[in-house]
């Protein structure tokens, strides 16, 4: 299977959310741009330096927020998040990378609401891959890719940042 090019799909959503920053607008007033660790930061931070470099940058680490521990295991190393003091009332636009099951989304706005109350959470994702455990969809998608039973979708990173499709083995 050939994969999109990620240049590509990041402009694809940069130019969906451009309208989400009005030329002229205090940056003050703009919304917040999140990106989950680690393939959801590398990718708001190329949008967040494209469309709104004088805008806020946050970046989620939601390690201790999943519920799925005993299938991905625990990171040992955890490095905190970085979210402004004050997002009550305000917009975030949360960008990762590929949704599957909607169990990172759910664990990333979890840790938003422990930050405060916005005004309004815009998910935009890179690859959606369908088959969601749990009911998120996101708002933008740059690319939908349907994969094989037993196929995964990665990002990797930062430099260059490249999809590819990994098969699970199953331990027996």
């Amino acid at each position: 299977m050939s994969l999109p090019s990620v240049e590509i799909l990041i402009d694809k959503l940069a130019q969906s959310l451009k309208p989400y920053f009005p030329d002229g607008q205090d940056p003050a007033n703009q919304p917040i741009i999140v990106g989950i660790e680690t393939g959801g930061y590398w990718i708001a931070n190329i949008i967040h330096q494209t469309i709104a470099p004088d805008t806020e940058l946050g970046r989620l680490n939601i390690s201790f927020y999943r519920d799925d521990f005993t299938t991905t295991g625990l990171h040992p190393t955890v490095n905190p998040s970085s979210l402004p003091t004050d997002i009550d009332g305000k917009t975030i636009i949360l960008i990762d990378d590929v949704i599957y099951s909607g169990r990172t989304i759910r664990a990333a706005m979890n840790e938003i609401f422990d930050y405060g109350r916005p005004e309004q959470i815009i998910l935009a994702i890179l690859v959606d891959r369908g088959e969601r455990s749990i009911p998120i969809q996101p708002d933008i998608v740059a690319d939908t890719i349907q994969l094989k039973a037993g196929n995964h979708i990665k990002l990797s990173g930062p430099e260059p940042l490249q999809l590819s499709i990994k098969t699970l083995i199953e331990a027996g």
